[in-house]
């Protein structure tokens, strides 16, 4: 399941030891109120992303914004991304 990788990625490049996949919650919010992420965490998520599944995201974009919403809209860009 690409929301599990998705999770796994971002608690393995984060360095957040003390959560596993479960404590995630798809829908819930990456950054302010959800996990708490900054621009920084966005950064490195980027490059991981970048570096797993060669997607090439710009910070400037809106429809990247839109993306890193939470887990679910992260998998789901990747999931189009790899089939075009």
């Amino acid at each position: 399941m690409l929301e599990l990788e998705v999770k796994e990625l971002i608690i393995d490049v984060l360095q957040l030891e003390d959560m596993v996949a479960a404590d995630i919650d798809n829908e819930a919010a990456l950054f302010v109120d959800g996990l708490g992420l900054d621009s920084i965490d966005a950064l490195e998520l980027g490059v991981a992303l970048q570096k797993k599944y060669g997607i090439s995201l710009s910070a400037d974009s809106a429809d990247t914004r839109r993306y890193f919403a939470s887990v679910t809209a992260l998998a789901a860009m990747i999931a189009s991304l790899r089939t075009k």
